[in-house]
């Protein structure tokens, strides 16, 4: 089976639970210096919902946003994210802005000089990172490859009905999952994230 259709196989009973395990991962949030907001297209009114609550709760300083021209868009995730926070009572200069990102890689890579500009890196001790279930670990994983001595913690969000336990009753869902699941360890391998949480 190729790498292409392997997401829409049927995992079995052992797979689930290590999924459930090892990349649904919800950690204990506290008080960051810092909100990471990775770009997308899915989800992006639950996810601006989500950093307004964090806000509101006092759970971040700095937010930044980041996210390139999509498909189909004219103007970029962040820009449409960015104001969706403003909208939402997250002050817009507290928002740090990414505009060319076009993956979870670049996401890190090119907000990290936009970071460290406006904040200085050492200044930003614990970042929460906020984004769809499905990717999951990869996201701290792919900050954690580039920024080692942050604290990370994780919040994911989406909108299916399906309780995030039981993704794999879900054809979508266990698509999307599965799909996401299997470039773990080939990302591992060419270096492109790091393990987190350490095993």
């Amino acid at each position: 089976m190729s790498a292409m259709d392997r997401s829409t196989r049927l995992p079995t009973a052992d797979e689930v639970a290590e999924i459930n395990r090892r990349h649904l991962i919800e950690t204990p949030l506290s008080p960051a210096d810092l909100l990471f907001m990775f770009g997308t297209r899915e989800d992006v009114a639950l996810r601006v919902e989500t950093a307004a609550r964090l806000w509101r709760e006092g759970f971040f300083r700095w937010s930044i946003v980041s996210g390139g021209v999509t498909p189909g868009s004219e103007q970029s995730e962040c820009t449409i994210i960015k104001a969706a926070m403003a909208a939402a009572g997250i002050p817009a200069d507290r928002i740090l802005e990414e505009h060319r990102a076009m993956n979870t890689g670049e996401n890190v890579i090119l907000s990290l000089p936009i970071i460290a500009a406006a904040l200085g890196l050492h200044n930003v001790r614990s970042v929460i990172c906020v984004g769809n279930t499905w990717t999951a670990r990869r996201y701290p994983m792919t900050l954690h490859r580039h920024w080692p001595e942050v604290t990370k913690m994780l919040l994911t969000v989406d909108n299916f009905t399906t309780p995030r336990a039981l993704w794999h009753t879900d054809a979508e869902f266990r698509r999307r999952i599965l799909h996401e699941w299997d470039k773990i360890e080939p990302y591992k391998a060419r270096d492109f994230i790091a393990e987190w949480p350490e095993e």
